[in-house]
């Protein structure tokens, strides 16, 4: 009697695959489908920074919070902590301003000179992707060679359980993880004030630029400033994701970057 073989490793039973919704044409994908109506309720965004200073008008609270420091980010507090900078009240005032009902999590990596360990900050991004974040925002990113490869590593797992990583490019042309690998959302900045416009670079690795020149953010202690970098430019790329993720919650990250880069003002559109 003949031994049937076993299935190859990852095989599929298609029967038991569950059924997904299409989503239309490329060329006819357009921002009100994308994302008209949605104010990003009951997605869960993770702002990986400084801190988030709830009390901020342009924040409006903050559903959760997680802290870590130690060597390698191993010690973990739950409690409300406060923005030690003002960087990450600043990511998001931009993202509320974009989904203001969307679940705001402050996932604290850094200290006050906006300087931290690259573990601690691969421990945050670790722990937004095993404890249900939908979309994380990273305006920061390390140039330490042995980071790369763990970096890497998340991002792959974050793209695998559907976690969508939103980060900014360096502001110098350096290599800086995880912003380069093509399994996250990354962004650079441009000059135009239009929160809803986008553009799509066709030579990555980054891929969108969205508003980051002399931009009007929120700041620590309920100020403002006016501010530049790839680091603001990437809150608006995670908002516009949270409020697409809001009204159509199946979509992958690929679903997503097809989107994006359909509403970008520099694609043509077909006659």
């Amino acid at each position: 009697m003949t031994t049937p073989p076993e299935r190859p490793a990852w095989s599929l039973v298609p029967d038991s695959l569950p059924r997904v919704d299409a989503i239309p044409l490329v060329d006819e994908i357009t921002p009100d489908w994308a994302w008209g109506g949605s104010d990003g309720e009951g997605v869960r965004v993770a702002v990986i920074d400084s801190g988030v200073d709830a009390g901020h008008p342009a924040v409006g609270g903050v559903d959760g919070y997680v802290a870590l420091g130690g060597p390698d980010g191993s010690e973990l507090s739950e409690e409300p902590h406060e923005d030690v900078f003002g960087h990450g009240t600043a990511c998001a005032g931009i993202i509320r301003s974009l989904a203001p009902r969307c679940e705001l999590h402050s996932v604290r990596v850094l200290g006050p000179s906006l300087t931290g360990r690259g573990p601690v900050f691969a421990r945050g991004v670790q722990w937004a992707v095993e404890n249900g974040m939908r979309v994380c925002n990273l305006s920061l990113g390390s140039t330490r060679r042995d980071l790369f490869e763990p970096l890497h590593e998340l991002a792959d797992v974050a793209y695998f359980r559907n976690v969508v990583l939103v980060t900014a490019a360096n502001n110098v042309p350096v290599p800086s993880a995880p912003s380069l690998y093509a399994s996250v959302i990354s962004v650079a900045a441009h000059e135009i004030g239009d929160p809803f416009r986008l553009y799509y670079n066709p030579a990555p690795p980054v891929e969108f630029g969205a508003p980051g020149i002399d931009v009007r953010v929120a700041w620590k202690g309920g100020t403002w400033i006016t501010a530049t970098g790839n680091s603001f430019a990437a809150p608006h790329v995670a908002g516009l994701v949270a409020k697409i993720l809001g009204k159509h919650p199946g979509l992958t990250v690929p679903h997503l970057k097809v989107i994006l880069r359909a509403v970008a003002a520099n694609v043509r559109r077909a006659a």
